[in-house]
This record gives C-alpha cells, structure tokens and sequence, in this order.
C-alpha cells in the first residue's frame, strides 16, 4: 500500500484541509510553497541532516530494556527520543522549522506548548538561528511546567500566559493563531505537532518521520529481530506520527497509538479524541476531536500536559478509520504507576507522555509476551518531576 497523502487540497481521505480565516489563506499557500521547494532541494536536506547530526545529535539508539523485559515477558526496546537535544523529539521538528523561517526571511517565530517541551525546543532552534521568540503557554501549564518556563526564558524567548478557556495546550493553540493571523508578514508559526490547518500536518510528519527512517536502518544493522508492535503515545501526534509512517504503509507491523484515558473515558475527565471523539473541525483541521451534540469543544484532561488537547492530527484520523493504526487509552494512575516502573528498573525517567505508552504495554503483557515490541520514548522526565513530586505528596 502506498500512502499518497496528502492530496491537493492538503486532506488525508477525508480529514485534514485548510479550514481557516480567509486573512490567513495566504500565509498557508506561501508556507506550503516555501515547504514544497525546501523539501526538494538538496542544500536544504544537507543542512538540515548536518544539524541533525552534530547538533540535535541524532541518530538517537535503540536500547533493550532487559529488565523490563524479563518482568513482562516481551522484548521491549525503546526509541531513545529523550537522547534527543533538549530531551524529546520536538527538536527534529523546530530545527527543520527554524530553517525554512530563515529561508523565508522571516525574523519573528511565533510556537504554542503544553508540556513545555515544544517550547523549549522552538526557543533552542530560534537561538541557534538567530530569530526573535514568543510562546504562547496556558496558565495551568505555567504552574505545572515551571522548569521548561524557566528553560525557555534562559534561551531567550518570551512566555506568553494564556487564560481564556482553560489554560490548557488547546487554549494556547488558539492564541498563537489569532497572533499569526495580524503578523503573517513577519511571522512564522513553528507548530508543534501534526495538527492544524494544511500544510503544518505534512511538515511536521516530514520533518518526524525520522524516527522510524532510523528505526528501520537500526534495527537490522544491529541485528536486532524487525519490531512486531510499535507502541506511541498520541495527544496531538507528533511522536507516534514520526515512529509509525515509514510502517503504516507495508502492514507487516502491529502500531499501537495511547491516548490519555484521564480519570476514565465514563467520566469525561481525558484526552481520547480517537477513542470517544467525532470528526468535527479544530484549529484549521477537519479530525476526530471532543465535542458535544452543539459541536462546542469540550475540555480534555491528562495528567501529562502533552497530551491535554481535545484533538488529534487529522492522519493519525485517516489511519484509525483505515485500521492502519490500533488506538488505546490508559488511566492517569496507569500512567503514574509506569512512570515509576521505567524509572526503577531501567534507570530512565520517563516523560508522562511516554509513560501512557508504556502503560499500555504492561497493560497487555500477557497478550504480547514473545514479541519484539519498541516503544517510542518521545521524551524524558525531567519537566514532570516537580508535578509528580507534588502529587505524591
């Protein structure tokens, strides 16, 4: 099977397009033509690896989780995102960004973020570039996510409260919109995920698809047996877009995308757009998202702020109703208990993100015991410690 998407009118089937204001349909023309010329030239892709390489410090290793695996009875091995600079794969993401904003001659970068770690990744590459920074960063992710503020106003950047709606990820989105809208000229708006209007779900996913690039080189190299399962956690779907494209199209491996299950899918406190959403249009995009009967967005929760979004990339939407991708959720306390659980017996502190995927595993040992399955472990703990600290207290 091959995967043409996107097609013309920028739509995975029938997800995705360009549902946005009339003022910013311009700015999205330029972008996707500015994208589609930079992706074609040699000179960009050479720089762009250089700073991979010698900057971002990829390729990132693949690493067997021996303890784990004999406690469950898999071949667990993780996708070592964390490794990555500033300590998750958003970096892949913001570089590449950070790149095509120089080529455009655009001084300003305007990003939102939840969990921080976008956000201090679109201050890294705007530092490293040169370009003037603005994150735009819910109140109550200020408040949770303290050293990833503190972090991004070390490099430079400014942070930006935002206090309508909830003061979540979603909330922040929509503020970095109606910014971009009144500075297209300037600005360019590095998102952080594979959500939003056409173009920015092709370019991040382009910009991802590292991961399993290198995956499916890694593997064999080292002669590791080829994955049966890859396991992702999915808010907006950055992460798993990354590890699972290069695999979506053959069929030969199980891919497994976890959602924020909250305090339970009954209780509408969680972030499952694909397991309970409706296809409905959120930011710029036409996906499967949370609403009620009116079509009004409904708030999500996660104890991880990265994946506190009522949406989801319109691909990972396209491959849910293609059955290309399986989509789960875990509980907020299964997350928890396997963010400990990485943390005592491999020695790595996982983010809360990754830890959802992990959750999912050990959920289903009994179901994959055997098999070779690899975890994309999109970040590390650091930025959550301080929340967890105080959880448990």
């Amino acid at each position: 099977m091959k995967l043409e998407r996107p097609d013309a009118r920028g739509r995975y089937g029938t997800f995705g397009g360009m549902y946005a204001p009339e003022t910013l349909m311009p700015a999205l023309f330029e972008l996707e033509t500015a994208f589609t010329e930079a992706w074609s030239d040699d000179d960009f892709h050479a720089e762009l690896d250089h700073l991979l390489r010698t900057f971002v410090g990829r390729p990132t290793p693949v690493f067997r989780a021996a303890r784990l695996s004999d406690r469950l009875g898999v071949d667990l091995w993780f996708k070592r995102e964390d490794l990555a600079h500033t300590g998750a794969h958003k970096i892949n993401n913001t570089v590449g960004q950070g790149l095509l904003a120089k080529r455009m001659g655009k001084p300003r970068v305007i990003a939102e973020t939840g969990a921080g770690q976008h956000g201090v990744a679109t201050a890294t590459a705007c530092a490293l570039f040169g370009l003037e920074c603005e994150v735009y960063m819910g109140e109550k992710d200020i408040e949770r996510q303290a050293l990833n503020v503190y972090r991004m106003q070390m490099l430079g950047t400014k942070v930006i409260p935002v206090t309508s709606g909830a003061g979540t990820l979603k909330d922040a989105v929509s503020e970095a919109m109606r910014d971009w809208v009144s500075s297209v000229e300037t600005t360019h708006y590095i998102i952080g995920s594979v959500v939003g209007p056409h173009p920015f779900p092709w370019i991040v996913r382009e910009l991802q698809k590292v991961i399993g690039e290198e995956l499916q080189q890694q593997m064999p190299a080292d002669g590791i047996p080829a994955p049966e399962v890859i396991v992702a956690s999915v808010g907006g779907g950055s992460n798993a877009m990354g590890i699972f494209y290069p695999y979506a199209a053959d069929g030969g491996v199980e891919l497994v995308g976890v959602e924020a299950g909250g305090l339970g899918l009954a209780s509408g406190k969680h972030g499952a757009s694909l397991g309970v959403g409706s296809p409905g249009v959120i930011h710029g995009s036409m996906t499967y998202m949370l609403q009620d009967d009116f079509g009004q967005v409904l708030e999500a929760h996660s104890v991880s702020a990265g994946l506190d979004y009522p949406g989801v990339g319109p691909e990972h939407a396209y491959f849910k109703d293609e059955d290309l991708v399986r989509y789960e959720s875990v509980s907020d306390d299964e997350a928890m208990e396997a963010f400990h659980l990485m943390a005592q017996t491999e020695g790595i502190i996982p983010a809360l993100e990754s830890a959802h995927a992990l959750a999912w595993i050990v959920n289903e040992a009994d179901q994959l015991r055997g098999r070779t399955v690899v975890l994309n472990l999109s970040g590390r703990g650091d930025k959550d410690v301080q929340q967890v600290a105080a959880l448990y207290d």
